[in-house]
């Protein structure tokens, strides 16, 4: 016990040189609202380069899908909770997965999915499980299928000519618009056996959802975002460096059969979702080397649904297994406390055999 000697009388008291406070003593300087908000500033060029490709139907599928985001938030989830900007990247990741055809009403019902399945069902933000955006997708391409592979294709029409029927009634058969539809990259090389120029997948001149258009620029806003340390840049490297080396190993092996470590980075929502779905920092494991794993996983389980599954994508449903393994991610990659000793087995353990 420390004990002080009493000031002089007439000398005021000093101020005590320890301060003792509840945790935490260190507060970061990035508040939550401030991440969330610079990850919608770094979505806003790609929903741009998708309107720029589908015109103006890429925004109102983006704007119907952040609707059914917000509006579940706000009037399902706590109040005062919009204001985090997490409902608002839900919405906008969810819109950049799909095509620029699909009608409103089910971009805004997969909105509402995300949010209220996806997020608010698991007990709100920092509590889910999956990756909001993919499960609002992946109810979607379970109950609409049709209107989630119809892909329209890039660049044709003019900016105010609708690329499908996006003002149906909800639930009701397609109207008559008419709309220049087109295979994807991956659907014309594993159906048809046809490779997509490099040039093409690079720069985004191509078919597919809203958020596969330029690998370029997504790495460029995902480089923003890990400048900034909003997202940790092991997932993505692991990712994309595991898809490499195994797509490159199968093209190595057989060339006429297996498409390039190129194309297959390029094409289809892997960059998007190896960028800003993997990276999602409620769902992703939060040690370095589970970082590691969790992209090594969801590379692995791209590249086997790609070649040998009967879909020529497979990002979406690798990223929520790999969501799913995220628990035993965490508790095996534990680091050891530093000063710590590794616990000995006792002989009992080690070979089989109870001691008496």
């Amino acid at each position: 016990m420390t004990t002080t000697a009493s000031p002089a009388r007439g000398t005021p008291p000093r101020a005590p040189s320890l301060v003792v406070a509840a945790s935490p003593h260190l507060k970061g300087r990035e508040s939550v609202a401030t991440i969330m908000w610079n990850v919608v500033a770094a979505l806003v060029p790609l929903v741009a380069a998708s309107a720029w490709l589908f015109g103006v139907s890429a925004l109102l599928v983006v704007l119907a899908s952040v609707i059914g985001a917000t509006a579940t938030e706000h009037f399902v989830g706590r109040r005062g909770t919009l204001a985090d900007g997490s409902a608002a990247i839900t919405g906008i990741l969810l819109g950049l997965t799909l095509p620029a055809g699909i009608p409103l009403w089910a971009a805004a019902l997969g909105g509402a999915f995300a949010i209220g399945v996806g997020k608010l069902l698991f007990g709100g933000l920092g509590y889910n499980i999956f990756n909001p955006a993919l499960l609002g997708r992946a109810f979607l391409m379970a109950a609409f299928p049709v209107a989630l592979t119809t892909w329209p294709k890039a660049g044709t029409g003019g900016f105010w000519a609708l690329r499908g029927d996006n003002f149906a009634f909800p639930f009701a058969a397609a109207g008559h618009t008419d709309a220049v539809t087109a295979a994807t990259p991956l659907g014309l090389f594993k159906f048809e056996h046809q490779l997509t120029g490099a040039s093409s997948l690079f720069f985004g001149d191509v078919g597919g959802s809203l958020g596969e258009t330029s690998a370029l620029l997504i790495l460029l806003c995902g480089g923003y975002l890990a400048l900034r340390r909003f997202l940790d840049w092991r997932i993505p490297l692991s990712v994309l460096g595991t898809v490499a080396l195994l797509q490159g190993a199968l093209h190595l092996a057989d060339a006429a059969k297996y498409a390039s470590p190129a194309f297959a980075l390029l094409s289809g929502g892997l960059m998007l979702g190896a960028v800003f779905m993997a990276t999602d920092m409620v769902t992703a494991p939060v040690t370095k080397l589970g970082r590691w794993v969790f992209g090594a996983t969801i590379g692995v389980t791209v590249v086997v649904i790609r070649t040998w599954g009967g879909l020529p994508e497979g990002v979406m449903y690798s990223i929520l297994l790999a969501n799913a393994l995220v628990p035993y991610i965490n508790t095996v990659t534990q680091p050891r406390v530093f000063g710590a000793r590794r616990a000995k087995r006792a002989p009992s353990e080690t070979n089989g055999v109870v001691a008496r």
